[in-house]
């Protein structure tokens, strides 16, 4: 398939490239910026992402494109474009202030095919704190604001161009057509959509599978039950399912999704290990270590399921590429431990299968809704792999986990009464590490504060809390205090990621 490279330099919008390609019916991949492929027959054209650094640091992410320029259609945004002229002999400096925000196209020099439908005057997003302050030779300025002379150029004799401004994100008014123009330039096809992606993995999973047996951890959500349900159009009955209830699902969970499953046609095992992970968790309180907790104890249980099975040979996961984004980051940061990224292969010596992997949630759904399954399965929220234990700050203890779970069952059954719950992205409640003083009746009370959480985002890449009516959080916060025993406190957070990620641990 046609496919456009997004060589990522760390930046925090490198995905957002990629969906806005996707939107664009073209086919991505983002590669590490030292990574790009040796086999270039089906690549179209490639686009330079941004980076937290500055060219001229010694710590910068650098590669020769000498290969590139000249022989592909070139696009780099922001350090992909510093990182085109300061190689090519220009010059950046670090700006007086930091450019950083909305900014107008001023002037637009002369019409070039880049830049063609795009207004002058038109809105766009700078994020950086470095300029191009002079160009090399053959390179021309082709638009500028007022702050910055050089907001985009292209290289005389070759289909190469950079940008000083980020088109990929909402704020930049034509960033579509932008990046809509480049794929004209590039001459691609634009056949990616759900149906064919659909097509083309089945394929894929036939071809590679074959015959084999596979085994696949289910969780109840979006990722894994379309990745079943993938399975098991290319594979049929060799496809086995294990559904594993560590005891931090949401409320009577366990029971309504294995129902779901028999509607689907799968072959589902449920195990009840309850017990397994309250033990695991006894006394710990950081959260990395609890997840870990989690995730080491999945694989255990998942691993003692699994050598139940004859002749397995594959582990199928339901990895998204935000899992793989956040596990471990260009820059080698780790933000927080996905279970379904790591572990499994190692322990049980099985093929990995991850046909979601460079998928973006809502692109998901989206092939869920073209293979026929029920609208609220795709709709579920998403909710994390170790689920209410990283809602739970502090110790996990079943008694805990009973408050959570009653108070997050008021909350998610308010949204879907008050026909909220689709107009969200993610909601849940979180448990807090503290008590405070409360009077109900006559008595004074010391109990438990929960924190609702609502987001509204597009991919969790980036999220803002939703703004959700009072008298709706009053009701929610009256039925919670007066129903939950151990609950006298409901408040709500309204942080936005970044700074603040969607789950609290």
């Amino acid at each position: 398939m046609e496919k456009i490279i997004i060589l990522d330099f760390g930046s925090q919008t490198t995905q957002l490239i990629g969906r806005r390609l996707r939107e664009l019916n073209q086919y991505c991949e983002i590669l590490p910026y030292n990574k790009f492929p040796d086999d270039t027959s089906d690549v179209k054209g490639v686009i330079l992402s941004g980076s937290p650094y500055s060219v001229y640091d010694p710590s910068a992410f650098k590669t020769d494109l000498t290969a590139l320029r000249g022989k592909l259609p070139l696009l780099g945004i922001c350090y992909g474009a510093q990182l085109l002229a300061y190689t090519a002999g220009g010059t950046v400096e670090a700006a007086g202030s930091r450019e950083y925000g909305r900014a107008i196209l001023s002037g637009i020099r002369e019409q070039d095919e880049l830049f063609k439908g795009i207004h002058l005057n038109s809105q766009i997003w700078m994020s950086h704190g470095d300029s191009i302050t002079a160009l090399p030779e053959n390179f021309s300025v082709i638009a500028n604001t007022e702050d910055v002379e050089i907001a985009a150029f292209r290289v005389q004799g070759e289909k190469t161009w950079g940008v000083q401004f980020h088109p990929e994100v909402y704020h930049t008014a034509d960033g579509m057509q932008l990046l809509e123009n480049f794929l004209n330039i590039c001459g691609t096809e634009r056949g990616w959509s759900p149906a064919s992606f659909i097509q083309s993995t089945v394929n894929e999973l036939k071809e590679t599978i074959g015959k084999d047996k596979v085994v696949l951890g289910l969780s109840g959500g979006v990722d894994s039950s379309v990745t079943a349900v993938l399975l098991n159009k290319a594979i049929g009955k060799n496809l086995t399912c294990i559904f594993v209830d560590h005891g931090l699902l949401r409320k009577n969970e366990f029971e309504t999704v294995l129902k779901d499953y028999e509607h689907l046609g799968l072959n589902v095992i449920g195990v009840d290990a309850k017990e397994y992970f309250y033990k695991a968790l006894r006394g710990e309180s950081d959260p990395e270590r609890k997840r870990k907790i989690i995730g080491a104890g999945f694989i255990d249980v998942f691993d003692a399921e699994a050598h139940k099975l004859k002749d397995v040979k594959w582990l199928a996961q339901g990895t998204i590429y935000p899992d793989v984004i956040e596990s471990l980051s260009i820059t080698g940061t780790v933000i927080k431990s996905h279970h379904n990224v790591g572990g499994l292969p190692e322990k049980m010596h099985l093929k990995l299968c991850e046909p979601l992997r460079l998928l973006f949630k809502d692109e998901v759904r989206r092939v869920g809704y073209e293979l026929g399954m029920m609208s609220h399965l795709l709709k579920r929220h998403p909710f994390p792999g170790p689920g209410l234990g990283v809602r739970i700050l502090g110790e996990v203890t079943p008694d805990k986990v009973r408050i959570l779970q009653d108070a997050d069952d008021i909350f998610i059954n308010a949204l879907r009464d008050w026909n909220l719950y689709d107009k969200v992205w993610q909601a849940g409640v979180i448990l807090l590490p503290v008590q405070s003083v409360g009077v109900m009746g006559d008595e004074r009370t010391y109990s438990n504060a929960v924190a609702l959480r609502a987001v509204t985002s597009v991919d969790a890449m980036t999220a803002d809390w939703a703004q959700l009516p009072y008298d709706f959080l009053a009701k929610v916060s009256n039925d919670i205090i007066n129903k939950v025993k151990g609950v006298n406190r409901v408040v709500y957070d309204v942080s936005s990621k970044p700074p603040a990620t969607i789950e609290w641990e």
